[in-house]
């Protein structure tokens, strides 16, 4: 009979045997430690970058010490330890890389976890162990695969991703660590012969293995959940409409109409709508391109009473051209693809409700999408001048469309952002745009208070969201506001990435879920938006309080996010200018809610507009 080859033991199974015989409170260290620092990462994944790097760089280290040592004694696994060097290396690049990023930390951990599942995978079915323990350890691999995919396709979650599968995992290793020193069942050394860990591990008892079971079947849920809900909520894509695209030789004058083309999505049946791209100018004189939507009244042959057949209630039509109301849209977004010409929306989506009303009156309406929204450029969201320049340029290039008949008499109007631009137009147009004589201004629930505005934003439900929005803006528009100085470093993927969503973009959903994620992070900036540079920046884009033109001003008294308070040193400060303000309050309303269509701000907001267009003097409420 051939005699029994010798086993020598690997280094990998020298270290398990070491590990097994030393003293269980050491052991019982490293499972509470193992433990606390899954715990940190779950709780604290947008600390400060420095932390997050110690952080981080210890568990991919402890990592690699659970894969070579295999302390839950789960799978007893027989493989030359890739992984575990893989996580070293991650570990030390962690710690010592001098210009580590947020971005590359994820990336870092992201690629850790995809060898990782792939590992878990191959060992599983080159393994003898058991089949349900086998098929265990392969959907756990799956899950980790997954995890790393998202993590790396969903830059902004990579972070929650880590916290979830990282560090619920070293939790996970912690407590199987613990439960073993409680229950003094120490994992057998490895014996003479053994050709497999797992052979060395008696029978697994059924509860066990139900667990095992189980804990593989959720792990492998929640990566398809996350999956599924990643390509539910895939970001829409950039513009590629050519329509959008700025021609080879561009106007040098603003105003100038580019192009336009025939619109029909959401321009009721008694209009006639048009796109429109036109040069404008930015906050330093740059020429600029931007797009916007034009809608005028149908013009249909009348019945005798002169009412319009099947468009609803009378038109009347003459041979005057129709009243123009210059249209200044809320937030959407600031992105290309937030245009309101490009969403599913265009005019209920920027805070325009009423376009029907409109049209029943005889206006027309000119609407500018502003600069970087649809045209490529810098979008100058919640920046005076810029958006004051396109909504003026809009109205010069749409009256350049010979089929829409518009007149001379021009009404802004705006809401929230669009608001803050009416004033700013308000205030510019005699010297920016003296051929584009205003007879009035409207703003609803406008962006006057800036700096207050921004830095009660963390307060606001969705706040984030326009923070990031407003960072994003400042940052591209003004080289003293940068990302590093106001956004902590573990969260500026995350508001980065929100900043490239729309509004209307179900993609937004998986942002607002990161942080409902991170509620122990509540505050995503590490510096109030209201100081330094950012702060200066802010209070240069208040509106002017001295506005040639009468001005209505409606405010809802349930707004939470622009606030009565807020508006009452700019209401006091508009009267001391001598402009002729008609101030109104309304009870119950939100920010949105004052421009529905039910709000009782907006027959107000008609009947106001039509005695400016036939001339009656405003009143004043100061």
């Amino acid at each position: 009979m051939a005699p029994r080859p010798v086993h020598w033991p690997t280094g990998g199974e020298r270290l398990r045997n070491w590990y097994g015989r030393l003293p269980a409170w050491i052991r019982a260290i490293f499972g509470v430690a193992t433990t606390v620092l899954g715990v940190v990462l779950l709780i604290r994944p947008t600390t400060s970058l420095g932390v997050l790097a110690l952080v981080v760089g210890s568990a991919c280290l402890v990592q690699a010490a659970v894969e070579v040592l295999d302390v839950t004694g789960i799978t007893g696994r027989r493989r030359l330890r890739l992984v575990a060097l893989v996580w070293l290396v991650l570990g030390v690049f962690v710690l010592v890389w001098p210009g580590l990023t947020v971005r590359l930390l994820a990336v870092a951990v992201g690629m850790g976890l995809l060898i990782n599942g792939i590992s878990d995978i191959a060992e599983a079915w080159n393994s003898r162990g058991p089949l349900d323990a086998r098929i265990a350890t392969t959907l756990v691999g799956v899950a980790t695969v997954g995890f790393g995919v998202i993590s790396l396709f969903w830059p902004d979650i990579t972070m929650v991703i880590v916290a979830v599968a990282f560090g619920a995992r070293l939790i996970s290793t912690g407590i199987m660590q613990l439960w073993r020193i409680v229950r003094r069942r120490p994992r057998p050394a490895a014996v003479e012969g053994a050709a497999d860990a797992a052979e060395q591990e008696p029978a697994s008892s059924l509860t066990r293995r139900w667990f095992r079971t189980i804990g593989a079947l959720l792990a492998v849920a929640l990566a398809v959940g996350a999956g599924a809900l990643s390509l539910s909520l895939h970001p829409l894509s950039e513009v590629t409409d050519p329509f959008y695209a700025a021609p080879r030789n561009v106007p040098d004058e603003p105003g100038q109409l580019i192009r336009a083309d025939e619109f029909t999505r959401g321009v009721p049946d008694t209009g006639v709508g048009y796109r429109i791209l036109y040069t404008t100018t930015q906050a330093h004189g740059t020429p600029a391109v931007a797009s916007g939507l034009v809608v005028v009244p149908r013009e249909e042959e009348g019945t005798e009473d002169g009412s319009v057949e099947g468009s609803g209630p009378a038109v009347e039509h003459s041979d005057a051209e129709w009243p123009v109301i210059n249209w200044m849209h809320g937030t959407t977004g600031v992105a290309r693809q937030c245009a309101p010409s490009l969403l599913h929306e265009p005019f209920e989506s920027g805070g325009l409700y009423i376009l029907q009303r409109v049209l029943e009156h005889g206006w027309a309406l000119v609407a500018t999408d502003y600069p970087g929204l649809g045209a490529e450029g810098e979008h100058p969201y919640l920046i005076g001048r810029p958006s004051a320049h396109a909504s003026l340029d809009a109205v010069r290039a749409a009256r350049q469309l010979d089929e829409a008949h518009l007149g001379e008499q021009t009404v802004a109007w705006g809401h929230s952002q669009g608001g803050g631009a009416a004033l700013w137009t308000g205030a510019l147009a005699q010297e920016y745009a003296p051929d584009v004589p205003l007879s009035g201004v409207a703003a609803l629930a406008p962006a006057t208070n800036l700096p207050s505005l921004a830095s009660g934003l963390d307060k606001v439900p969705g706040g984030d969201v326009l923070s990031s929005y407003a960072m994003a803006a400042y940052a591209s528009y003004y080289s003293d506001v940068t990302w590093k100085n106001y956004v902590r470093p573990g969260a500026q993927v995350m508001v980065r990435e929100m900043s490239r969503r729309c509004v209307s973009d179900p993609a937004l959903v998986a942002s607002m879920l990161i942080r409902m994620v991170q509620i122990a992070d509540p505050n995503v900036l590490e510096r109030d938006p209201a100081t330094g540079a950012f702060g200066r920046r802010l209070a240069q884009n208040i509106p002017p309080v001295h506005i040639p033109e009468p001005v209505f001003l409606a405010q809802g008294t349930a707004d939470t996010l622009i606030k009565p308070s807020g508006q009452r040193a700019f209401i006091k400060n508009v009267c001391r200018a001598g402009t002729t303000l008609d101030y109104r309050t309304y009870k119950g309303r939100g920010h949105v809610g004052i421009t529905r269509a039910s709000s009782k701000a907006i027959p107000d907001l008609l009947d106001w507009t039509a005695d400016r267009f036939e001339g009656v003097p405003a009143k004043s409420t100061c």
